[in-house]
């Protein structure tokens, strides 16, 4: 818990991002995680994936948004992702975080950022999936989703949420009450105990109850996990409710687990893989570190290596 904070902690420490990538090591492991810097290399990746049987989400990393000029900065980036989409003939859709659109200092300028790229989405019939920050913005992050989907149909805009939050249970309740795509997570920010479960099983056992609450629903969400006892749960859970494989889809990270990405796939169920890509790609690099400590052993180790 102790490393899982310290490197959360140096996820918000931009600077060090130009010492660690002096080190070969750090930046083969950075290209496992990360597609690449622009949209070009990351149509590559996403073509690769979709040959294997993966359907992908493409995202612009930006946690670094200010200003109003910076905000239209990545809607029009975005409006090229769904261009690129459309001209390449890759399977993806797309995902945003509100910060990016200026939710830290205007959120009625996130929404309107955010609905025009929805309405772009809308107008080439492809889907854009609002993503879940920490908890401070959960709120206005669901508020400005509302808004959205009372303005375009389920199958254009969606949400995600996380099982880490003591919230999240109601808060999935309730978007399944608009109704509501959701991808369910864990959850990879540094959070508060009185605000997020501390304890694993805690995070694990509403993952359990929430995933069964999506796929009873009758609406395609994505369940989105690497843990293999949560997808034998989810598995278990549809077979016996007899909700078939085409009902709903595994979601993972790019690069996290491509074992049970491919394995999925060849089964038959639904896989669809998270393609991040960007310049400011450190903080969400060492969210993913945080997340598993095998890959810091392996960077620790590879840096000894020169």
């Amino acid at each position: 818990m102790v490393a899982r904070s310290a490197l959360l902690y140096l996820a918000r420490r931009e600077g060090l991002k130009d010492f660690a990538t002096r080190f070969k090591p750090f930046r083969k492991m950075t290209a496992r995680f990360v597609a690449g810097e622009d949209i070009e290399t990351t149509v590559r990746a996403i073509r690769d994936l979709n040959a294997l049987g993966c359907t992908a989400t493409f995202d612009h990393l930006n946690e670094g948004v200010t200003s109003a000029p910076e905000t239209e900065g990545e809607v029009r980036e975005y409006k090229r992702i769904l261009a690129a989409i459309d001209e390449s003939g890759i399977k993806s859709n797309v995902s945003i975080k509100l910060t990016q659109f200026g939710l830290a200092f205007d959120p009625g300028l996130a929404y309107r950022n955010a609905r025009a790229i929805v309405e772009e989405a809308a107008r080439r019939g492809n889907f854009v999936r609002v993503d879940m920050e920490d908890s401070p913005v959960t709120q206005v992050t669901l508020d400005i989703f509302r808004r959205l989907r009372s303005e375009f149909d389920l199958n254009t805009v969606g949400i995600v949420l996380q099982s880490y939050l003591r919230r999240t249970e109601a808060d999935l309740r309730d978007m399944l009450a608009v109704p509501a795509r959701i991808r369910l997570c864990k959850g990879a920010y540094n959070e508060p105990p009185e605000v997020a479960f501390p304890d694993k099983r805690d995070v694990d056992e509403n993952y359990v109850r929430c995933m069964k609450l999506l796929l009873k629903s009758g609406v395609y969400h994505g369940i989105a996990t690497h843990d293999e006892n949560m997808i034998r749960a989810t598995k278990e859970f549809a077979a016996a409710e007899g909700i078939g494989r085409d009902k709903f889809e595994f979601q993972m990270l790019y690069g996290v687990r491509r074992d049970l990405q491919e394995g999925l796939a060849r089964e038959g169920y639904n896989v669809r893989v998270y393609v991040p890509y960007g310049k400011t790609w450190y903080p969400y690099f060492m969210r993913r570190l945080a997340e598993r400590p095998a890959n810091v052993w392996f960077v620790m180790k590879n840096f000894l290596k020169g």
